[in-house]
């Protein structure tokens, strides 16, 4: 019978050492950051880089679609770049390399041609002295065919300007269009389903069509 009231005795003893304890803990837990605003950090340094990162992940900063495009206005390239859409500035700058080619090209045909079109025109009014200047390529050509050659060149010329000037508005459109779909929401908080339904008053089935949008879960950032 004694052995009972012993192992009884113990049994309550333990019972009431374990609650004693988890009270401490409780005490404990309740005083420890971040329930409680007033304690200090226990580890200087360690609880601060976490709130800091949590603070910095809340205040990132959005892209930003007017930023793109007035980065593409100034420099080709730059809104990509913005976008991180590096694979893009070769193909841009091998684009506008196309029509700056064909204008250098154009235009120096033209002066020549242009020249050689003065020159001959100044002969027929019995002043030679501007002959021996023609270019190589062009006295064997006739004053009209340099007339045309040089309208021709000058056309080439406008148009290599016209063509450097839309592709430069094409990437300031890529760079823009590209930075609004940096924000667009294709998560799965994002859902669309296709259900069958049926119209109680024409007694006929069909299909509707559900949308679901679900925000996103707000974080809330610590702060010391």
């Amino acid at each position: 019978m004694k052995s009972y009231r012993v192992l009884i005795l113990f049994i309550i003893c333990a019972g009431y050492l374990t609650d004693s304890h988890a009270q401490d803990d409780k005490k404990a837990l309740s005083t420890a950051a971040p329930f409680s605003s007033t304690q200090k950090n226990t580890v200087p340094g360690k609880d601060s880089t976490i709130a800091a990162v949590i603070v910095k992940k809340d205040t990132v900063p959005k892209h930003n679609p007017r930023l793109a495009t007035m980065r593409s206005l100034m420099v080709p390239g730059w809104g990509q770049a913005y976008n991180k859409e590096y694979w893009k500035i070769p193909i841009i700058y091998g684009i506008l390399a196309i029509p700056t080619a064909t204008f250098f090209f154009n235009n120096s045909y033209y002066k020549k041609t242009k020249f050689a079109y003065e020159a001959r025109f100044a002969e027929q009014n019995k002043d030679s002295s501007l002959v021996p200047l023609i270019d190589p390529e062009l006295k064997n050509l006739g004053i009209s065919s340099l007339q045309n050659y040089r309208n021709s060149f000058r056309r080439d010329r406008d148009y290599s300007v016209l063509w450097f000037f839309l592709a430069w508005a094409l990437q300031v459109a890529d760079a823009t269009v590209f930075a609004h779909l940096k924000q667009f929401d294709v998560s799965n908080d994002l859902s669309m389903e296709l259900k069958p339904t049926f119209n109680p008053q024409t007694r006929t089935p069909g299909f509707g069509l559900t949308l679901n949008m679900k925000s996103p879960p707000k974080r809330s950032a610590i702060t010391r």
